[in-house]
């Protein structure tokens, strides 16, 4: 339709015996530069789908429907929408240029052989290197309604690379590693911003497993899909990422379902989805959980005095976080953490206020 409108205006004139003339040349503007580096060119790419996705309904409907039309989501994770329009923006395969730059196309997975949009039809997600080039790039289809034997999940092709939300990694010790990137936007949407995702049950790799090592993380939230390929999956995790002392443990859904769906299906999500997390039973590794919620916020609200007895008193953080509780292999399964021994607090009420002396400091309430 914008061919037609923008690029053969004599269609819409006043019949006429004389042949209509036709080009070969569109009159669409070609969203990439044929100057651009290989790098470059996929990261327009990645732009051109982006912004199609802000102007597309039926995309921005898939997403309602999975529960992350988040626009904070859309656009620092730069989603988008490969609905087949590129190709039309592009210069014909019978011109120099056109050809030479659906060629690189093709070398980069963008394009199929057959001239076709390899993603199309999906809602794109991208992946990016630490220095914020395009590393790889996912496609979920939007229509459900497929023939038989469409892949719903599509990658660029060649091997796997990037890790996904790669800051999650940098910024904290405790890190939940989903099975897809729909799952992992799921957490990212209602505020669990630690997250990452493998490409599937068989795609961690390397380059993530390094990554992990690199910036430090001490325990990994495996949040696979609760069915026989997710369970045989995070076992295997679990066992690569105890071989390099990481802690590893186990987000629970209910049998058969996956992160975006518990989500979905158990209102509210946020509240739902921090529940699960808390609840995460240990699996192999180390078996301290870094970081305490009390002592968290005490950073939030108090003063540095509380803040050093709570980290340095280990029964009042026990007492404020149970996940916090050393435990071992023998007492996982039957043996309950020990009472934690009394913390002296005296309190009395002033009016409306609640005075509590602890040490030699007073807190209101």
């Amino acid at each position: 339709v914008e061919l037609l409108r923008e690029g053969f205006p004599s269609l819409a004139a006043a019949p006429s015996n004389r042949p209509v003339k036709t080009s070969t040349v569109p009159k669409l503007p070609c969203p990439l530069d044929e100057k651009a580096t290989d790098a470059e060119l996929l990261d327009q790419v990645v732009d051109c789908y982006h912004e199609t996705l802000l102007a597309s309904p039926e995309a921005m409907a898939y997403l309602e429907k999975r529960g992350i039309a988040n626009e904070e989501a859309i656009r620092r994770c730069r989603l988008g929408d490969a609905n087949r329009t590129l190709g039309l923006r592009l210069p014909t395969a019978n011109r120099r240029l056109g050809a030479e730059l659906r060629g690189r196309l093709a070398e980069l997975g963008v394009l199929r052989k057959s001239g076709h949009e390899h993603l199309a039809g999906s809602v794109t997600v991208p992946v990016f290197y630490e220095q914020g080039n395009v590393a790889e790039l996912y496609g979920r289809k939007v229509n459900d309604s497929l023939r038989k034997g469409t892949a719903y999940h599509l990658y660029l092709p060649g091997p796997h690379r990037g890790v996904w939300n790669l800051g999650a990694l940098r910024d904290s010790k405790e890190v939940i590693l989903c099975e897809s990137l729909i799952d992992a936007l799921t957490f990212w949407v209602h505020g669990f911003r630690n997250v990452t995702a493998t490409y599937g049950t068989n795609g961690f790799t390397s380059e993530m497993l390094e990554a992990l090592k690199a910036y430090g993380v001490k325990a990994v939230l495996i949040a696979f899909d609760r069915d026989p390929a997710g369970d045989t999956a995070a076992g295997k995790r679990a066992e690569t990422l105890a071989a390099e002392g990481l802690g590893c443990f186990r987000v629970l859904f209910p049998r058969g379902m996956d992160t975006n769906a518990y989500a979905q299906k158990v209102p509210p999500p946020g509240k739902s989805l921090e529940l699960l997390l808390k609840k995460a039973e240990w699996m192999t590794g180390p078996t301290r959980r870094p970081g305490s919620p009390a002592i968290a916020a005490a950073k939030e609200s108090m003063n540095s005095s509380l803040i050093e007895s709570l980290e340095t008193d280990s029964s009042l953080a026990a007492a404020s976080s149970p996940d916090d509780v050393a435990i071992t292999q023998e007492n996982t399964e039957s043996a309950a953490p020990p009472p934690p021994t009394p913390v002296e607090v005296n309190a009395v009420r002033k009016g409306d206020q609640v005075v509590m002396t602890i040490g030699d400091r007073e807190y209101r309430v």
